[in-house]
């Protein structure tokens, strides 16, 4: 008996080692490498949406990422705090919002594959009015812009990644816009349902009531018309 629990134990200190990566009180620290290990396939990935770059490019822009995870309800950037990095989002859903008159007010909702910024605190460095929360548990990648102009600076594939982002976020920023002022509340919601399906799918209804600014029984409405239409 006294063998099986010595034998037990070691096991277990051995499996303690393995899963901290020898440092047993280093959980995040462990955490942190685990996601490093796909650092690389994030830059192509990012290489491959923006612009093409070199073995040595990419090695550039793989030092620059920071992975961060958050879970379900959790804030990555509150109001107040100055938004620094460009984010990218490998994994989850994010929502983008900011009070007025004592209500929320949804700006934007991204999923895999996106990007986000609050992008006048980034590039003002002044405390952002706009917060972001993890809808589900996320995982994203950040850039810090202040690192990302640096290498920059000295990579041409680098400054076409950097611009093409920023270009990418005025669209959807206009884009979200002219939904706003030009279409009537079917078109928006049909439109949503084209541009991000996903965020349609996965978002609660009120949220996405709120980004398409109307209220979740309008948004019941015109979804229950959009079946209707459908099975014409």
């Amino acid at each position: 008996m006294w063998r099986f629990r010595r034998r037990l134990s070691s096991l277990f200190s051995n499996w303690i080692d393995t899963y901290y990566n020898k440092e047993p009180n280093s959980k995040e620290v462990y955490l942190m490498k685990e996601l490093s290990n796909s650092t690389r396939d994030i830059a192509r990935e990012l290489a491959r949406k923006y612009s093409t770059m070199t073995h040595d490019e990419l090695d550039i822009l793989e030092s620059v990422l920071v992975p961060m995870k958050f879970a379900k309800g959790e804030m990555i950037l509150k109001e107040g705090e100055t938004c620094q990095h460009i984010y990218y989002i490998e994994r989850g859903l994010v929502r983008q919002f900011y009070f007025k008159n004592g209500k929320q007010l949804t700006e934007h909702i991204g999923v895999e594959g996106s990007i986000f910024m609050c992008i006048e605190s980034l590039f003002q460095e002044k405390p952002s009015l706009l917060q972001v929360e993890a809808l589900e548990p996320t995982l994203i990648y950040a850039l810090p812009k202040r690192r990302l102009e640096e290498v920059a600076l000295h990579n041409v594939n680098i400054q076409i990644l950097f611009r093409k982002i920023l270009e990418e976020s005025l669209i959807i920023s206009q884009v979200h816009a002219d939904l706003l002022r030009f279409e009537t509340a079917q078109d928006r919601y049909l439109k949503l349902c084209k541009l991000m399906p996903q965020v349609v799918l996965r978002a609660p209804l009120l949220y996405v009531a709120n980004y398409l600014q109307m209220t979740p029984e309008t948004l019941s409405r015109v979804r229950a018309a959009s079946l209707y239409s459908d099975r014409k």
